[in-house]
């Protein structure tokens, strides 16, 4: 039990430092390869496929290698960006914790309310435009993936048409 209370007081001081589109200090459109090397170590295992044509690097996070309270971290590299092509930076994190770790509840404390839900097959999704998709169980109370990534534009910051 104390383990247990010592874990869910660790995942809410996560939550609530964190900014929506960061997971411990991993930002999708910002963070390189370098950074997630130097947060978590070497991954359990790494994949090479091309995405739109481009090289893109897949970097996978389980059992010893996953983070504390996470049975599963995906971090996926290659984002083109008005300079061009950045193969080392991430593109997007999935997070898939233990159950219980993550529920509703620590997921508003930590990122604010969402600009959106989806219901799917009964499961809610929330959305945040800070670049955050929480899935949720059919309970709808226990997270059940986290998808971080680099923020969604709004009207304010989308083109203008002439």
């Amino acid at each position: 039990m104390r383990a247990a209370l010592l874990v869910l007081a660790l995942v809410l001081a996560w939550a609530t430092s964190a900014r929506a589109a960061e997971w411990q200090t991993i930002r999708p459109g910002d963070s390189t390869q370098e950074a997630v090397r130097g947060q978590f170590g070497q991954p359990s295992k790494v994949t090479s496929q091309k995405v739109e044509g481009y090289d893109s690097t897949q970097w996978l996070y389980e059992g010893e290698q996953a983070p504390r309270g996470i049975t599963r971290m995906t971090i996926d590299f290659g984002l083109l960006t008005p300079k061009g092509y950045r193969a080392d930076i991430v593109r997007t994190m999935q997070l898939q914790p233990k159950f219980g770790v993550f529920t509703r509840q620590t997921v508003v404390m930590g990122w604010g309310s969402p600009q959106g839900i989806k219901t799917e097959a009964g499961a809610d999704s929330i959305f945040y435009l800070s670049g955050l998709i929480v899935r949720f169980d059919k309970d709808n109370w226990h997270v059940t993936s986290m998808l971080f990534t680099p923020p969604q534009p709004t009207e304010e910051s989308a083109p203008k048409r002439q």
